[in-house]
Protein backbone atom coordinates (compact mmCIF):
# COMPACT_ATOMS: atom_id res chain seq x y z
CA UNK A 1 0.00 0.00 0.00
CA UNK A 2 1.11 3.62 -1.14
CA UNK A 3 0.74 6.66 0.02
CA UNK A 4 -0.47 8.41 -3.12
CA UNK A 5 -0.59 11.66 -1.86
CA UNK A 6 -1.72 13.89 -5.32
CA UNK A 7 -1.11 11.48 -7.81
CA UNK A 8 -2.48 11.07 -11.32
CA UNK A 9 -2.29 7.96 -13.13
CA UNK A 10 -1.77 8.45 -16.81
CA UNK A 11 -1.09 5.44 -18.19
CA UNK A 12 -3.02 4.69 -22.19
CA UNK A 13 -1.45 1.32 -23.00
CA UNK A 14 -1.76 -0.07 -19.76
CA UNK A 15 -4.10 -3.25 -19.49
CA UNK A 16 -3.94 -3.98 -15.50
CA UNK A 17 -4.13 -1.92 -12.48
CA UNK A 18 -4.25 -2.97 -9.50
CA UNK A 19 -5.16 -0.39 -6.31
CA UNK A 20 -4.66 -0.83 -2.56
CA UNK A 21 -5.77 2.74 -1.33
CA UNK A 22 -5.04 4.71 1.84
CA UNK A 23 -8.18 6.03 3.22
CA UNK A 24 -5.92 9.44 3.49
CA UNK A 25 -5.18 9.62 -0.33
CA UNK A 26 -5.98 8.21 -3.70
CA UNK A 27 -4.20 8.24 -7.16
CA UNK A 28 -6.85 9.95 -9.99
CA UNK A 29 -7.55 8.06 -12.79
CA UNK A 30 -6.56 10.31 -15.66
CA UNK A 31 -5.80 8.15 -18.91
CA UNK A 32 -6.35 4.42 -19.10
CA UNK A 33 -8.37 4.07 -21.85
CA UNK A 34 -6.39 0.68 -22.88
CA UNK A 35 -7.46 -1.10 -19.04
CA UNK A 36 -9.17 -4.38 -19.49
CA UNK A 37 -8.58 -5.13 -15.79
CA UNK A 38 -8.86 -3.86 -12.44
CA UNK A 39 -8.56 -4.42 -8.87
CA UNK A 40 -9.65 -1.91 -6.21
CA UNK A 41 -10.32 -1.24 -2.75
CA UNK A 42 -9.53 1.08 0.25
CA UNK A 43 -8.47 0.88 3.79
CA UNK A 44 -9.54 2.08 6.52
CA UNK A 45 -7.01 1.96 9.47
CA UNK A 46 -9.10 5.23 11.38
CA UNK A 47 -12.49 5.24 10.93
CA UNK A 48 -13.34 7.94 13.09
CA UNK A 49 -12.95 10.68 10.74
CA UNK A 50 -15.07 8.95 7.81
CA UNK A 51 -18.37 10.86 8.44
CA UNK A 52 -16.21 14.32 7.42
CA UNK A 53 -15.34 12.52 4.17
CA UNK A 54 -17.46 10.42 3.05
CA UNK A 55 -18.94 12.78 0.27
CA UNK A 56 -15.31 12.96 -1.16
CA UNK A 57 -14.89 9.14 -1.02
CA UNK A 58 -18.30 8.79 -2.67
CA UNK A 59 -16.81 11.29 -5.31
CA UNK A 60 -13.82 9.19 -5.56
CA UNK A 61 -15.34 6.10 -6.28
CA UNK A 62 -17.47 7.02 -8.98
CA UNK A 63 -14.61 9.38 -10.90
CA UNK A 64 -12.59 5.63 -11.24
CA UNK A 65 -15.97 3.48 -12.15
CA UNK A 66 -16.12 6.77 -14.99
CA UNK A 67 -12.84 5.14 -15.72
CA UNK A 68 -12.91 1.80 -15.78
CA UNK A 69 -15.97 1.86 -17.82
CA UNK A 70 -14.30 -0.74 -20.71
CA UNK A 71 -12.75 -2.98 -18.78
CA UNK A 72 -14.02 -6.59 -18.90
CA UNK A 73 -12.62 -7.96 -15.80
CA UNK A 74 -13.01 -5.71 -12.81
CA UNK A 75 -12.63 -7.02 -8.89
CA UNK A 76 -13.87 -4.25 -6.02
CA UNK A 77 -13.01 -4.90 -2.41
CA UNK A 78 -16.03 -4.90 0.64
CA UNK A 79 -14.93 -0.88 1.65
CA UNK A 80 -15.66 0.17 -1.44
CA UNK A 81 -18.66 -1.65 -2.00
CA UNK A 82 -19.79 -0.23 1.25
CA UNK A 83 -18.93 3.28 -0.42
CA UNK A 84 -21.03 2.42 -3.76
CA UNK A 85 -23.92 1.84 -1.09
CA UNK A 86 -24.10 5.10 0.45
CA UNK A 87 -24.12 6.75 -3.30
CA UNK A 88 -26.65 4.52 -3.98
CA UNK A 89 -28.78 5.00 -1.21
CA UNK A 90 -28.48 8.67 -1.80
CA UNK A 91 -29.72 8.42 -5.60
CA UNK A 92 -26.38 9.40 -7.54
CA UNK A 93 -26.35 7.62 -10.88
CA UNK A 94 -24.32 5.34 -11.39
CA UNK A 95 -21.90 4.66 -14.51
CA UNK A 96 -22.67 1.87 -16.91
CA UNK A 97 -19.96 -0.90 -17.23
CA UNK A 98 -18.81 -2.97 -20.18
CA UNK A 99 -17.13 -5.52 -17.11
CA UNK A 100 -17.85 -9.75 -18.51
CA UNK A 101 -16.55 -10.75 -15.20
CA UNK A 102 -16.92 -9.86 -11.51
CA UNK A 103 -15.49 -10.67 -8.24
CA UNK A 104 -17.02 -8.73 -4.98
CA UNK A 105 -14.97 -9.32 -2.22
CA UNK A 106 -17.23 -8.70 0.34
CA UNK A 107 -19.03 -10.11 3.25
CA UNK A 108 -22.99 -10.68 3.15
CA UNK A 109 -25.21 -7.78 4.74
CA UNK A 110 -27.35 -5.15 4.26
CA UNK A 111 -24.69 -2.68 4.11
CA UNK A 112 -23.14 -4.19 0.96
CA UNK A 113 -26.58 -4.93 -0.79
CA UNK A 114 -27.50 -1.71 -2.33
CA UNK A 115 -24.00 -1.35 -3.83
CA UNK A 116 -23.52 -4.58 -5.01
CA UNK A 117 -27.37 -4.47 -6.33
CA UNK A 118 -26.37 -1.48 -8.33
CA UNK A 119 -23.38 -2.68 -9.61
CA UNK A 120 -25.14 -5.53 -11.10
CA UNK A 121 -27.77 -3.60 -12.54
CA UNK A 122 -25.03 -1.16 -14.58
CA UNK A 123 -23.28 -4.13 -15.76
CA UNK A 124 -25.99 -5.80 -18.84
CA UNK A 125 -22.88 -8.10 -20.37
CA UNK A 126 -21.74 -9.80 -17.44
CA UNK A 127 -21.14 -13.35 -17.79
CA UNK A 128 -19.37 -14.45 -15.08
CA UNK A 129 -19.82 -13.02 -10.85
CA UNK A 130 -17.34 -14.22 -8.16
CA UNK A 131 -18.77 -13.35 -4.24
CA UNK A 132 -16.12 -13.87 -1.90
CA UNK A 133 -17.88 -13.38 1.34
CA UNK A 134 -14.94 -12.83 3.73
CA UNK A 135 -15.87 -10.95 6.67
CA UNK A 136 -12.84 -7.92 6.39
CA UNK A 137 -14.61 -4.61 5.49
CA UNK A 138 -12.64 -2.14 7.67
CA UNK A 139 -15.40 0.07 7.26
CA UNK A 140 -17.38 -0.23 10.52
CA UNK A 141 -20.89 0.09 10.21
CA UNK A 142 -21.78 2.91 12.56
CA UNK A 143 -19.91 4.69 10.92
CA UNK A 144 -22.24 4.75 7.98
CA UNK A 145 -25.02 4.86 10.01
CA UNK A 146 -23.54 8.22 11.85
CA UNK A 147 -23.27 9.56 8.05
CA UNK A 148 -26.61 8.80 6.83
CA UNK A 149 -28.26 10.13 10.15
CA UNK A 150 -26.36 13.61 9.69
CA UNK A 151 -27.60 13.60 6.08
CA UNK A 152 -31.34 12.94 7.10
CA UNK A 153 -32.11 9.36 6.21
CA UNK A 154 -33.91 7.15 8.26
CA UNK A 155 -31.85 3.94 9.41
CA UNK A 156 -34.58 1.89 10.21
CA UNK A 157 -35.85 2.54 6.06
CA UNK A 158 -32.89 3.44 3.79
CA UNK A 159 -31.31 0.05 3.95
CA UNK A 160 -34.59 -1.67 3.73
CA UNK A 161 -34.16 -4.01 0.72
CA UNK A 162 -36.04 -2.95 -2.18
CA UNK A 163 -37.53 -6.09 -3.43
CA UNK A 164 -38.75 -6.92 0.72
CA UNK A 165 -36.18 -9.47 1.44
CA UNK A 166 -34.45 -9.01 5.22
CA UNK A 167 -30.48 -8.65 5.77
CA UNK A 168 -28.37 -9.44 7.92
CA UNK A 169 -26.60 -6.06 9.54
CA UNK A 170 -23.32 -7.82 10.47
CA UNK A 171 -21.33 -10.97 8.09
CA UNK A 172 -20.59 -12.89 10.85
CA UNK A 173 -24.78 -13.42 11.30
CA UNK A 174 -24.94 -14.16 7.81
CA UNK A 175 -27.33 -17.46 7.58
CA UNK A 176 -28.54 -20.07 4.88
CA UNK A 177 -31.68 -17.86 4.12
CA UNK A 178 -28.90 -14.53 3.40
CA UNK A 179 -27.01 -16.68 0.72
CA UNK A 180 -30.16 -17.86 -0.85
CA UNK A 181 -31.67 -13.82 -0.99
CA UNK A 182 -27.99 -13.10 -2.36
CA UNK A 183 -28.49 -15.55 -5.24
CA UNK A 184 -32.19 -14.52 -6.17
CA UNK A 185 -30.83 -10.60 -6.25
CA UNK A 186 -28.18 -11.92 -8.49
CA UNK A 187 -30.29 -13.39 -11.11
CA UNK A 188 -32.87 -10.39 -10.69
CA UNK A 189 -30.40 -8.32 -11.98
CA UNK A 190 -28.41 -9.77 -14.05
CA UNK A 191 -29.42 -10.29 -17.88
CA UNK A 192 -26.18 -12.07 -19.65
CA UNK A 193 -25.11 -14.28 -16.62
CA UNK A 194 -23.54 -17.84 -17.25
CA UNK A 195 -22.16 -18.35 -14.06
CA UNK A 196 -22.37 -17.75 -10.08
CA UNK A 197 -19.68 -18.53 -7.77
CA UNK A 198 -20.39 -17.74 -3.75
CA UNK A 199 -17.32 -18.46 -1.77
CA UNK A 200 -18.19 -18.78 1.53
CA UNK A 201 -15.50 -18.24 4.21
CA UNK A 202 -15.69 -21.36 6.57
CA UNK A 203 -14.37 -19.33 9.72
CA UNK A 204 -17.17 -17.71 10.51
CA UNK A 205 -19.90 -19.87 8.86
CA UNK A 206 -23.04 -20.79 10.72
CA UNK A 207 -24.71 -23.46 8.53
CA UNK A 208 -24.16 -25.78 5.96
CA UNK A 209 -24.03 -25.35 2.51
CA UNK A 210 -26.51 -27.90 1.97
CA UNK A 211 -29.47 -26.22 3.77
CA UNK A 212 -28.84 -23.18 1.33
CA UNK A 213 -31.58 -23.34 -0.83
CA UNK A 214 -31.02 -22.01 -4.76
CA UNK A 215 -33.62 -20.40 -5.95
CA UNK A 216 -35.20 -21.26 -9.25
CA UNK A 217 -36.76 -18.21 -11.52
CA UNK A 218 -38.23 -18.39 -14.28
CA UNK A 219 -35.20 -17.44 -17.47
CA UNK A 220 -31.92 -18.28 -15.50
CA UNK A 221 -32.45 -22.04 -15.51
CA UNK A 222 -29.09 -22.15 -17.73
CA UNK A 223 -27.17 -19.96 -14.91
CA UNK A 224 -24.92 -21.97 -13.40
CA UNK A 225 -25.00 -21.09 -9.44
CA UNK A 226 -21.54 -23.00 -7.40
CA UNK A 227 -21.97 -22.35 -3.79
CA UNK A 228 -18.49 -23.38 -1.61
CA UNK A 229 -16.65 -22.80 1.51
CA UNK A 230 -13.37 -21.56 1.74
CA UNK A 231 -10.62 -20.08 3.66
CA UNK A 232 -10.61 -16.44 2.84
CA UNK A 233 -7.31 -14.90 3.99
CA UNK A 234 -8.10 -10.96 5.01
CA UNK A 235 -6.05 -9.76 2.34
CA UNK A 236 -5.40 -12.54 0.12
CA UNK A 237 -4.76 -12.26 -3.27
CA UNK A 238 -4.79 -8.06 -2.67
Amino acid sequence: MMDWGSTQIVAPHIHCLRLLNSQSSSPTLVNVDSLTEAKLEILFSVNSYFTFKADFFQTMVLKMLEKLQNAEKLTFGGNFIQILSLVEIRGVPFPMLKVKALTLDTKISQYAIPGMERLLQNSPDLEKLTVRSRNFNTLLEKHLDKYLEIKGFNLNTCWRSKDGASWNKCGVYAKSKHVTSLVELILKNTKKLDKVVVLLDELYLKFKIKDVVVPSLPGYKNVNVVLSTTKLMALENW
